[in-house]
């Protein structure tokens, strides 16, 4: 995630034909569907850990109302360092996260193979959401449409100066997989791990069936190569074949991390343990490190480069390259771990401090 949101500052594009540029986009696809998967994963088990399905939709409506809250006022300010919030809203990935944890506490009073199975449903046919707007009478479609661009892109133009990244379908789904997927983990260990790794595999060989066909039969016409073809999969909104990609492996690594030890596993841990945290403090760090960058090669700063950001186009000529991206990456990241062990200490040292769970 980090790395992408570098890759936003530095002005190169989000994929190409060159190896390098395309898999430092490629690898950062596995974010968004394992934070909504394993979202859903961690609402299960915390429902289970507290017994009490009233307190569990209680707890996903206010933390998704807070995301969403956040996402279009501290993140927005974070992305843009701009304070005129008429000129550009986006609806980006901690604003889906929040629609969709509001949505599973009302799933949560569901059983749970029926949640599981809501969620399975929605990410396969996905695509009949975008027939939705064109079943209304033609009189108030554009209005209907403007409001369902949010729910599914249906090629509808949204509210002035407004940008949906993620709409809520297919990610509700995703996150209702997730929650169903949380019965796996309480099964007996080894019966749970081969579970994850059948599962996690099949989802990996069907796509690669699947994506192989599609890019014989759609070649690419801006000179990819054929892996590259293959790889390249939809991610606004998430194809099947993208979360294909994305989860199986997630899936299938499951028990491998289990029993992963070691500092880079506990580095991992630390973070995890406070993630909204890390993820609230690394777009102003990566947001002031570009501005840094820009004043030690150049002399002086751009902000308005970065006015829209994350949609940030800057002249070939100024942009980084990629070991530069990955030097500041891994500089910002050692400085995210450290603030991340200090608060995870503070959270774990005050737990009375029910607000804390929140962050």
């Amino acid at each position: 995630m980090a790395i992408d949101h570098v890759r936003v500052y530095s002005g190169l594009p989000a994929g190409g034909i060159e190896p390098g540029i395309f898999f430092t986009r490629w690898v950062t696809h596995f974010c968004a569907p394992a934070f909504a998967f394993l979202a859903g994963t961690s609402a299960f088990l915390y429902g289970v850990r507290i017994n009490n399905k009233a307190k569990l939709a209680q707890y996903l409506v206010t933390r998704g109302l807070m995301l969403v809250v956040l996402e279009l006022t501290v993140l927005r300010f974070f992305w843009t360092f701009q304070l005129d919030f008429s000129s550009f809203v986006l609806a980006g990935v901690i604003w889906m996260l929040g629609w969709c944890m509001i949505l599973l506490a009302a799933f949560s009073w569901m059983k749970l193979p029926v949640v599981g199975a809501i969620g399975i449903t929605i990410i396969i046919f996905q695509g009949v959401a975008a027939n939705v707007p064109y079943l209304l009478p033609e009189a108030i479609r554009p209005s209907f449409g403007k409001l369902w661009e949010f729910i599914y892109p249906s090629g509808f133009e949204t509210f002035a100066n407004v940008s949906v990244l993620y709409a809520i379908i297919p990610w509700i789904g995703v996150m209702a997989a997730g929650y169903g997927f949380g019965a796996i983990l309480l099964m007996e260990k080894k019966q749970s791990r081969k579970v994850c790794l059948i599962t996690g595999s099949s989802m990996v060989a069907i796509f690669i069936i699947l994506g192989i066909v599609r890019a014989i039969q759609t070649p690419s016409t801006d000179g990819l190569p054929f892996l590259l073809q293959v790889l390249n999969q939809q991610k606004y909104p998430a194809s099947v074949l993208f979360l294909l990609m994305t989860l199986g492996p997630v899936i299938a690594l499951i028990p491998s991390a289990e029993k992963t030890k070691g500092w880079l596993s506990q580095a991992i841990s630390t973070i995890g343990s406070v993630a909204f945290f890390y993820y609230l403090l690394h777009i102003p760090l990566i947001h002031v490190s570009a501005l840094l960058v820009q004043w030690i090669r150049d002399g002086v700063i751009h902000p308005d480069w970065f006015a829209f950001s994350p949609y940030v186009f800057i002249e070939e000529a100024n942009r980084w390259n990629l070991p530069l991206l990955y030097l500041v990456f891994v500089i910002d990241t050692i400085i995210l771990y450290f603030l991340s062990d200090q608060y995870a200490r503070y959270k774990s040292a005050h737990r009375e401090k029910r607000w804390l769970k929140y962050l």
